[in-house]
């Protein structure tokens, strides 16, 4: 957190907080939902200006409830999240990256949605792997040590089918090796402890 937002906060503790005017989407992209978005239920202006991303990067945080909010200032500006808390995706040059900027923590576990979204945890981080990198993140799959096909992952995913039943889905990351789990739900939020629409209480 930026000092000159600590110093707000104790300037002005009590500054009331912001529900629905702040999301994350599934690109990991900041977006301004006005009065006229959220009562339509639009997704909102992706915020484009560079600082201003990078101030509400900085200052991303979490409560004990697994609210997810941007300090502004003296104010918890309070996100809804269109998939995790986290996005991830490839760079050439540094691996994988949170939304936020900073490196992709070592993993502790890979896991696949019923729909096919990978799920990537390490430390208190969850991260959703952003669309455009599904492509680079396939590449890691390996079934029983082989390349997977997509024919192959549908067969593990449809885990009702006996066929494939007990075949082994690993990603490999940079020096590591991982099996893939899968999660039974589609319901992010509860399995991982976060909540998607913060509202006022």
């Amino acid at each position: 957190m930026d000092d000159i937002v600590k110093q707000a906060i104790n300037k002005w503790p009590n500054v009331p907080a912001c529900y629905g005017w702040l999301a994350l989407d599934a690109r990991g992209g900041w977006r301004m939902r006005d009065e006229t978005t959220q009562r339509n239920n639009l997704p909102g202006d992706k915020i484009m200006h560079t600082a201003l991303v990078g101030f509400i990067n900085r200052n991303y945080s979490h409560d004990e409830q697994g609210c997810w909010y941007f300090q502004n200032g003296p104010q918890r500006v309070y996100v809804d999240l269109a998939l995790t808390p986290y996005i991830v995706r490839s760079d050439p040059a540094a691996g994988w990256l949170l939304h936020t900027g900073e490196a992709m923590p070592v993993l502790t576990a890979v896991m696949l949605t019923p729909e096919g979204q990978p799920i990537l945890l390490a430390d208190d981080k969850v991260a959703a792997v952003d669309d455009r990198d599904m492509a680079e993140w396939l590449r890691g799959l390996r079934i029983n040590g082989a390349a997977c096909s997509d024919d192959n992952l549908m067969l593990w995913l449809d885990h009702s089918s006996h066929v494939g039943a007990a075949d082994v889905l690993t990603w490999q990351g940079k020096n590591q090796s991982l099996p893939v789990q899968r999660l039974t739900t589609t319901d992010l939020g509860a399995r991982f402890s976060f909540i998607t629409h913060p509202r006022q209480p």
